[in-house]
């Protein structure tokens, strides 16, 4: 019996991985995607590649807290309470991915796993206050770090690169195999500075597979660990394998929402917010946190248009109340190639866009909805379950 409900346990966890893959996706390769940069198949072999680099390196920290710290006695951790935790888990993400929205797929494991914790009396209260206060302090941090990059780096990063949609049916950077070793080739026209933009969006999508790996890999395979019955390198390749399915299928829903339904953000606006979110997660993971990346961008992007729109104003000036800082939902636009950045208390603020002009209003609206709804259904659902369903003896 105890192998048959290891077997159902796997599976259930490769169901979980297999949603995280579709869930984590569109946040890292939507921007490319979006942006005809590259094709859908070459952002799913992208991200199924540094999503296990991440998991292998950083991932088991992040296991570890999950797995055997957020609750006193890993016992609780049985096979028939990890089938549970784990369906809670895979089933709320796959709601998420069914329409089409990237849940947290780290505040829906914590949840199902604090749940099994604290019905059976067991939730370790000093772990998971850990864990909520940088869910609270993170987001703070990338708030004001992306408003000093928009209000003194901003122009000269879109100096930089040029990161724009590409207007032709082929994507910007392919694969040409029609040589013994395939190599990379860029789209016909293309120049320097337009390819440089190109592989720098591509870049960033690598580096927010990896922080999703460091992050994501725990969710899905934690309460299998946490009963000692299997390695925790086996279950990182198996948990990494279920990502690259759901990569290669489910993802392609949250692709087109994060690349073409949600926003108009511009590019080099979106490198900047998953620079700054992406080495936020990665730290967190470092030292054992599992982070939300979607709560720390959200916060980035608002902090990174405040940055720039304060670029209307010296602080000396707002100081002293001779000028008041003018904030407008098209502050991240970004200057033209070759225009000169104006400097700060020189930029004119232009004429103010209706926010509807930057984001889509009746997605967006889902997309908030859906980001609270999954893991209120993982948590919940698991509460209830293991409080009042007699099966599991608690």
């Amino acid at each position: 019996m105890t192998e048959v409900l290891l077997i159902v346990g796997l599976l259930v966890a490769m169901f979980v991985g297999y949603n995280i893959g579709g869930a984590t996706t569109g946040p890292a390769f939507g921007p490319a995607v979006g942006a005809n940069v590259i094709t859908k198949l070459m952002a799913a072999a992208l991200m199924s590649i540094f999503f296990f680099v991440g998991a292998i390196t950083i991932g088991p920290q992040v296991v570890d807290t999950l797995g055997t710290e957020l609750v006193h006695d890993p016992g609780v951790f049985t096979m028939r309470s990890n089938v549970a935790v784990l369906f809670f888990i895979g089933g709320a993400l796959f709601v998420g991915n069914y329409a089409g929205v990237p849940a947290s797929t780290s505040m829906t494991a914590v949840g199902a796993i604090a749940a099994l914790g604290f019905a059976t009396g067991e939730l370790n209260f000093a772990v998971l206050g850990e864990i909520v206060v940088w869910w609270i302090v993170a987001p703070i941090i990338g708030f004001w770090v992306a408003g000093v990059v928009g209000r003194y780096f901003y122009p000269q990063i879109n100096a930089w690169v040029a990161i724009e949609e590409s207007s032709s049916d082929q994507p910007m950077v392919s694969v040409n195999r029609s040589g013994l070793i395939p190599r990379l080739q860029f789209g016909e026209n293309a120049d320097r500075r337009e390819i440089t933009g190109a592989l720098v969006v591509v870049a960033i999508g690598c580096l927010m597979a990896f922080s999703s790996g460091t992050s994501n890999i725990a969710n899905a395979i934690a309460p299998i660990y946490g009963t000692g019955d299997v390695d925790m390198i086996p279950l990182i390749l198996i948990g990494s394998a279920a990502v690259t399915i759901g990569c290669f299928t489910i993802a392609r829903r949250t692709l087109d929402t994060l690349g073409n339904d949600i926003t108009n953000l511009p590019l080099t606006a979106a490198i900047v917010v998953a620079v700054i979110s992406s080495g936020i997660v990665i730290g967190l993971s470092w030292i054992g946190i599992p982070a939300s990346f979607v709560v720390i961008a959200t916060m980035s992007i608002v902090g990174l248009g405040w940055g720039r729109a304060t670029r209307t104003t010296k602080l000396s000036d707002a100081a002293r109340g001779e000028e008041e800082t003018r904030v407008s939902v098209g502050a991240l636009t970004a200057e033209e190639e070759g225009e000169r950045p104006p400097k700060i208390g020189e930029e004119e603020p232009g004429d103010i866009p209706k926010a509807s002009d930057l984001f889509n209003p009746s997605t967006t609206a889902r997309v908030i909805l859906m980001q609270n709804v999954v893991p209120m259904i993982s948590t919940v659902g698991a509460f209830l379950t293991f409080r009042f369903v007699p099966i599991f003896g608690f």
